[in-house]
């Protein structure tokens, strides 16, 4: 095991391992958990550990290097139809890619079963919508054009559109907007914007580096609720599936059998297209050495058994602890209790997704240091931890999903105005990072399970869901508000530092 490596899992137990000591309480505290299951949720924990740290080193080795070179590529042509070509299909590429959008439409049966398309339709439109709207973030930054305005007016077009769309489908369209930037989507859209921003001359090259996983965002929340204008879709139903009862250790072996096969074809035809396109980079342009090119094989390699074991740990582990938990708080004190676990949960649990790590080293390297990965983690930690207490919030109250994000996002959007741009474009940037796999597989069904105890499986596209869309719109805020502090305290040191200097000037001439 080289040092690298070995470091990036170490780094990945200390994000996992607080979520892991938090299930372990609540088994022996207030939810017990059958002993199957509780060995299904260990296992899962190795292999989140184990995963992480292997996807985490593949994507430095292999994914954020190529988005780099692509993106500068791109932007040296000169050529905005070949920008944004490209752009729009490595939008699409990349999103048919995302495992978490296929487990998204797996569930909303109510779009599956509208075509004989079937699953395919919600994750084609999604996958277009973003493609247009990366295509729209790259010709951002080549025609520096400024992010908030264009933020300000798409979220504008998405909230009026949701008027003409059943309320049932308000949280699956805001949700799809959170799962669409995952682990497969998080690290290359990124280095593109690395890339594309590297090659220009000004100083607020930087600051536009940032934002494409935003735009990226609001794309398919704009596709989805289109969708359902065009096929009228009223009601979205979601089928509860029975937990499976894991009672040996020989059943534990054969769900996790199962869930390898399973992730496992799903990754390699998630990273398959990504390759190709790599490849055909490298036979037109020859930018990578043969050195460079073993190492990004190499690469590839570590993202796919990472993600692969990430995902299996999810899903086979965490899923069905999520749900037994989430239905046992809802039986003690009426739910109540839902608030603050949920909240405790979700400080920790946006340290366990693979992209916030990836967005954390580059916010750290792009800005030399001066927004620390440590800063950043405690930023995203805290809007997380409110975002989860206000969805449970929302499952004891039946609160409508939009009386939390209009105010929410028209907040976040006016502190654009007051934000540093750098930071604007990392907090939008950092809601869709933080909507990841464990959100989707450990806190959804947490909500899931407790929503069918408290109201029925009837409210649960409209209750539960809608969770993902509050975790991607907490950071917005909190990132945003830790800019406006960065910002303050920079100035007051300016204005120390010019202070003493005129002090000095003052001296020397007396």
């Amino acid at each position: 095991m080289t040092k690298a490596l070995r470091d990036k899992i170490i780094e990945s137990l200390t994000s996992i391992l607080p979520i892991a000591l938090i299930v372990i309480f609540l088994s022996v505290a207030l939810t017990p958990l059958g002993t199957g299951t509780f060995v299904l949720f260990m296992v899962g924990v190795v292999l989140l550990i184990i995963g992480m740290g292997c996807f985490t080193q593949g994507a430095d080795m292999s994914m954020l290097v190529i988005g780099e070179k692509i993106g500068s590529a791109m932007t040296h042509s000169r050529k905005i139809w070949l920008i944004a070509l490209l752009s729009f299909i490595i939008g699409i590429i990349v999103t048919i890619a995302e495992p978490d959008l296929q487990i998204l439409a797996e569930q909303v049966k109510a779009v599956s079963e509208r075509t004989f398309l079937g699953n395919y339709l919600l994750i084609i439109t999604v996958a277009v919508g973003v493609g247009i709207f990366l295509m729209f973030a790259m010709l951002r930054i080549v025609f520096r054009i400024r992010l908030s305005f264009i933020l300000i007016f798409f979220y504008l077009v998405a909230f009026v559109l949701s008027i003409f769309v059943s309320p049932a489908f308000w949280a699956v369209s805001f949700d799809a907007g959170g799962v669409t930037t995952g682990p497969m989507t998080v690290p290359f859209i990124m280095s593109l914007g690395v890339g594309v921003a590297s090659i220009r001359s000004d100083k607020k090259g930087q600051d536009d580096s940032f934002g494409l996983v935003a735009l990226s965002s609001i794309g398919p929340v704009i596709a989805v609720l289109m969708l359902g204008i065009i096929f009228k879709i009223e009601n979205v139903d979601y089928e509860l599936d029975t937990l499976v009862t894991v009672t040996t250790t020989r059943n534990v072996f054969f769900e996790y059998l199962i869930g390898f096969g399973d992730y496992a074809l799903e990754v390699a035809i998630a990273i398959c297209p990504i390759v190709i396109f790599f490849f055909l980079f490298q036979l037109v342009t020859h930018s990578f050495h043969k050195r460079q090119m073993v190492r990004i094989v190499i690469g590839f390699l570590y993202t796919f058994f990472g993600l692969v074991m990430f995902l299996t740990g999810a899903n086979v582990g965490f899923m069905p602890v999520g749900r037994e938990i989430g239905q046992s708080l809802a039986n003690l004190w009426g739910g109540w209790l839902l608030i603050p676990v949920g909240m405790v949960i979700g400080y920790f649990v946006v340290a366990a997704e693979p992209a916030v790590h990836v967005l954390n080293k580059q916010v750290e390297r792009m800005s030399a240091g001066a927004i620390s990965s440590s800063v950043m983690k405690k930023g995203l930690c805290i809007g997380v931890c409110l975002a989860i207490g206000l969805a449970m919030l929302r499952i004891l109250t039946g609160i409508n999903i939009m009386w939390i994000l209009i105010p929410g996002y028209a907040i976040a959007l006016i502190l654009t105005f007051f934000t540093p741009a750098l930071f604007t474009g990392i907090a939008f940037d950092s809601g869709g990072v933080a909507s990841g796999a464990m959100v989707s597989s450990f806190v959804l069904p947490m909500a899931i399970g407790a929503c069918s105890v408290l109201a029925g499986t009837e409210t649960i596209m409209t209750q539960a869901f809608g969770c993902v869309a509050f975790v991607a719109l907490a950071p917005l805020i909190s990132i945003q508000v830790l800019g406006i502090t960065y910002k303050q305290k920079t100035s007051k040191i300016k204005r120390n530092f010019l202070a003493v200097e005129d002090r000095i000037i003052e001296y020397e001439v007396d």
